[in-house]
């Protein structure tokens, strides 16, 4: 349809046909420094030319541009938006979680999951990973849709784990309830063979999911005793990820056990989550099967400090957590210094949302290298997810832009202090909007 035959048919509906011949509008991003993900280096003054959700130029210095509106940044750094690979967007910690998953129904973790979205995008990470949680799928199109603000959304859906294993949504239950409910199947989830695990990925790509994630070891804050204990073997793993690359999917391991580790590395998993008691030898298999490391260093200091507190875990969880939780930090850096790929995660629905841009706090302070930590959250994190229309600011990329005030190179809390957030060329958050003069 010409541009004349589409203003004269929406004008029968009563539109303006000069709002709809109208061009997109053209934004010129103005950044004082720019932070180049694929070097990892600060460059100087740069202006960033976006158009229809998408980067058109790049170009060094203070552009003047007059068919577009400026967007002035002094004293920011504009980084690509950044990417959380592990987060759980319909939940929050607290005293009361275990409790609600007998008194909530689904639709009230939807909308506590709108609000969640909304703070994890104004802190900056326009993508995330959402590792579990049947409202991920629901929220990741309703956030595509315009319906509410968030950040982009790679859902897992339901996690899969074995019987009595960290994502076995019946752990803790009493009898009366295990036998009227009967053992969860594939459908939920769970799974006890081979067969069953490729049933139980096929059931996820039903659901619409875009990641698959196992639970290989035993979890911190799931209701049962072991944190660490192997749930798979390997011919489990290897049909889970032989099933999923059939539609497209990466496998991610929820891991803190060695054995558990070392089953889903050879099994074939992308990335390993948490890490816990990673070791020499599973560095080294790592490096061979090029796994990736997703820490979540916060999920592990927020468990052990909120150990401490009387009554805000229930037993057969806090001493996993008082153990468990203060190891990963640890653990991070020596993964570093051992060369093994890291990746940016939290598993923030662990702590409070919004707060993901700590974990660079903590990854500095495991001895890895700013620029390193946000390489994690940026170009790191869209080669773990498997997309290459993000993660750097590049023509033709994905407008995706998080700028803060300061050098977060040269001081890391400066990520702390997001004050403007573009997602697909749409501004979320901004300091002000400034004409400079002509």
């Amino acid at each position: 349809m010409t541009k004349t035959l589409l203003a004269l048919a929406l004008a029968s509906m009563g539109l303006p046909a000069a709002a709809q011949t109208a061009a997109p509008s053209t934004l010129a991003v103005h950044c004082d420094r720019l932070f180049e993900a694929r070097s990892g280096k600060v460059l100087g003054e740069h202006t960033v030319l976006v158009r229809d959700g998408r980067i058109a130029e790049v170009i060094p210095g203070r552009a003047k541009l007059a068919d577009a509106e400026s967007i002035v940044l002094a004293d920011h750094t504009c980084t690509p938006g950044w990417t959380d690979l592990h987060v759980h967007l319909g939940s929050e910690s607290s005293p009361q979680s275990y409790s609600e998953g007998f008194r909530l129904d689904p639709v009230d973790y939807a909308f506590r999951s709108v609000g969640y979205a909304e703070k994890t995008l104004m802190a900056g990470f326009t993508s995330v990973r959402d590792l579990g949680g049947e409202v991920a799928p629901h929220l990741r199109d309703a956030v595509s849709q315009g319906l509410v603000k968030g950040p982009r959304i790679f859902a897992a859906g339901k996690s899969i784990a074995t019987t009595g294993g960290h994502a076995d949504p019946t752990n803790g239950f009493n009898d009366r309830l295990s036998h009227l409910l009967g053992p969860p199947g594939p459908t939920d989830g769970v799974i006890n063979s081979p067969e069953e695990a490729r049933q139980a990925v096929r059931q996820r790509y039903k659901d619409g999911s875009d990641v698959i994630k196992i639970t290989a070891t035993g979890g911190v804050l799931s209701y049962a005793k072991s944190g660490d204990a192997p749930q798979f073997v390997v011919d489990e793993v290897k049909a889970v990820v032989d099933t999923a690359r059939d539609y497209g999917f990466r496998v991610a391991a929820h891991a803190h056990g060695k054995e558990g580790m070392r089953r889903a590395i050879v099994g074939g998993v992308t990335s390993i989550e948490h890490g816990t008691y990673m070791d020499d030898e599973i560095m080294r298999l790592m490096k061979q099967h090029g796994t990736w490391y997703v820490p979540t260093i916060y999920a592990g200091r927020f468990v052990a400090e909120k150990a401490k507190i009387d009554g805000y875990f229930p037993p057969v969880v806090r001493p996993k957590a008082q153990r468990i939780g203060a190891l990963i930090q640890e653990t991070a850096g020596k993964a570093y210094r051992n060369g093994v790929k890291i990746a940016f995660g939290t598993d923030m629905g662990v702590g409070p949302h919004g707060d993901n841009a700590r974990e660079f706090l903590y990854m500095v302070e495991a001895g890895i290298p700013a620029n390193v930590a946000l390489q994690a959250a940026t170009i790191r994190a869209a080669e773990v997810l498997g997309v290459d229309d993000q993660g750097v600011i590049e023509v033709g990329k994905r407008a995706d832009i998080v700028a803060v005030p300061g050098d977060p190179v040269a001081d890391i809390n400066a990520v702390l202090k997001v004050d403007f957030v573009m997602k697909d060329g749409t501004v979320y958050r901004t300091p002000r909007l400034d004409t400079p003069a002509q």
